[in-house]
């Protein structure tokens, strides 16, 4: 059993309202869908694609359970870019300590280890979080949530975060580069008259990946990313490296 609250079984409206009042008051006291894919000028082995990564939740087994009834399994919608991954049909709403909240949104499978919640800016501005910014996986010093499901209700101590960008890399394709796991870019995307570049984007290095840029929903938008006509990967300046 993990160390996040949780409320299972039927539940009524008054009772979901209850436990978010009673997690908020405490809070308070104490405190892919994908779009916009552009297919690289060529030369790597394999073809860049830059995704902007909406706002969603990763969940543990047994948070699903809570949040969807006993014996209920995750259940794909849409495919992601990444093999083996998908947006799944169920969503859930997120509470925040501002008393606001944030519906239908939508769970990322499968299943991990621990529960995640990835948002941009605005979301967490919205929601009164100060969102902080980390790779996927990194819940040191974040702050929780309220999730909420049709079945029940899952407190998070930790894990809500602003997912920080970052580049899928297999093996090839960072010898291509010359970076290794943990190395950072820059991404220079050509939209209409303006060149955008966006620094620090981190290298997460894996045998079974395609080489893929994420991004999140406020970073595509400023870059006009559905625009966009070129998108590259280059050694950030002053590195002393050799730029691809």
């Amino acid at each position: 059993m993990s160390s996040d609250s949780v409320v299972a079984g039927n539940i009524s409206r008054a009772d979901v309202e209850r436990v978010v009042r009673a997690v908020l008051t405490r809070q308070l006291a104490g405190a892919t869908t994908f779009s916009g894919s552009v297919p690289s000028a060529g030369g790597p082995p394999n073809p860049l694609v830059v995704n902007i990564s909406a706002r969603h939740v990763h969940l543990t087994e047994e948070h699903v359970e809570v949040l969807f009834g006993k014996g209920v399994k995750l259940e794909p919608m849409k495919w992601l870019y990444q093999d083996g991954y998908y947006a799944a049909k169920q969503t859930v709403t997120i509470f925040g300590p501002r008393r606001r909240m944030i519906p239908d949104v939508r769970v990322l499978g499968p299943c991990r280890n621990a529960s995640q919640v990835e948002l941009a800016f605005t979301d967490g501005i919205s929601l009164g979080i100060d969102l902080p910014v980390r790779i996927s996986g990194d819940h040191h010093d974040t702050v929780g949530c309220v999730l909420v499901g049709p079945a029940g209700v899952v407190e998070l101590k930790s894990g809500v975060i602003r997912a920080m960008r970052h580049v899928h890399m297999s093996p090839a394709d960072c010898a291509y580069y010359g970076v290794k796991n943990g190395d950072e870019m820059d991404l220079k995307i050509h939209s209409g008259p303006c060149t955008t570049t966006l620094e620090h984007v981190t290298v997460r290095e894996d045998k079974d990946v395609k080489l893929e840029v994420h991004i999140d929903t406020d970073e595509g938008n400023a870059v006009d990313l559905s625009h966009a006509t070129k998108v590259e990967l280059v050694k950030p300046v002053g590195c002393g490296c050799h730029s691809k």
